[in-house]
């Protein structure tokens, strides 16, 4: 296996730079394992594509308003912060830049919702940067949400990079495939007799970068905070001893639920951090049905849907994506993956 193996040719064009919407207007690609089969669809004809006893599980995490803009103490050189994760209510570990002048002990000077804001560098490895900052703030509301920086021409409403589902704010990007969802959905998916369950996963800009070394498994992920709370470990558990489909919204939920059957040998409460890497060959534990977006090339994201449904299978189809002119990436369009 190599990396190579996940590479393919993408016409810059079809990078989604707007939304769909409404946001169940974009196309869902539905693969079919079993049979081999290729179908287009509607995301909003979603509620028809699932059964009932199916268990929706999505990852709830809101999109912190992360990106911070400032400039150095002292001199005025512009400088930015893209939050990543907290070690404490003050300590942040950061994507920086540029990261050249954060030096130990150096202080930036952040504007934020609440007022300027300081911090001093406390340590740097290439652009990560921990940031000590002088009191506690609010990462929701902190700075301005951060877009993967292949959208490049969205001005709209930043609440479109947000789930309808989002709670605690928490994540430097969006789980992507539950961008999809409108209350309205969900509403006919619950009539439809769908369940629906809630996990966190805290995503990490590492999550989305390409893998850069030639062998997939010498590639190393960012560790990503994780909670499973019991009454979503408890769905779960019950819908697997039923014989029930289990549906993850998304490779995030799909990693979180397959590290603690990994971890703990079942499906239980957990709150730890994963830094789970699937490749094909790699066996699922829980998971019976996939929604996601269309993935990087060469991506750990890509690789897993490969390892769910077959690499030859998942790259057929997305050279069919290409031809077809699906949207790709974050704001683009979905993928369901049936038994």
């Amino acid at each position: 296996m190599r990396t190579a193996d996940f590479d393919f040719e993408l016409p810059p064009e079809l990078v989604a730079q707007q939304p769909a919407e409404p946001r169940d207007s974009s196309r869902l690609m539905v693969l079919r394992r079993s049979a081999g089969t290729i179908e287009h669809y509607t995301f909003r004809d979603l509620p028809e594509l699932l059964q009932p006893g199916d268990l929706l599980v999505v990852n709830d995490t809101r999109v912190m308003a992360a990106r911070l803009h400032g400039r150095r103490a002292g001199t005025g050189g512009g400088a930015e912060a893209l939050l990543v994760r907290p070690f404490s209510d003050t300590r942040w570990e950061t994507l920086f830049r540029p990261a050249r002048a954060a030096l130990p002990g150096r202080v930036f000077v952040f504007a934020t919702a609440e007022g300027d804001l300081a911090a001093t560098v406390v340590a740097r490895e290439d652009d990560t940067v921990v940031l000590e900052f002088e009191r506690p703030f609010d990462p929701a509301t902190a700075g301005s949400v951060p877009l993967p920086p292949y959208i490049k021409q969205y001005r709209g409403d930043p609440e479109r990079y947000q789930t309808v589902y989002a709670r605690n704010a928490r994540s430097a990007a969006a789980p992507t495939a539950g961008l999809h969802f409108t209350p309205e959905l969900l509403e006919r998916l619950r009539l439809a007799g769908i369940e629906r369950a809630s996990v966190t996963l805290e995503v990490g800009p590492g999550t989305f970068k390409p893998v850069t070394v030639d062998d997939p498994r010498d590639h190393h992920l960012h560790a990503e905070h994780v909670t499973l709370p019991a009454s979503a470990a408890a769905q779960v558990a019950d819908a697997k001893e039923a014989g029930r489909r289990i549906v993850a919204v998304g490779t995030t939920v799909v990693r979180t639920l397959e590290h603690v059957a990994r971890e703990r040998g079942r499906i239980e409460a957990y709150d730890g951090w994963t830094s789970l890497r699937i490749l094909p060959g790699d066996a699922f534990q829980v998971i019976d049905v996939l929604i996601t977006n269309f993935h990087l090339p060469r991506s750990t994201l890509l690789m897993l849907v490969c390892a769910f449904a077959g690499a030859r299978f998942v790259l057929d189809a997305y050279h069919e994506a290409v031809r077809e002119r699906y949207r790709f990436y974050s704001f683009g369009d979905a993928m369901l993956i049936l038994p």
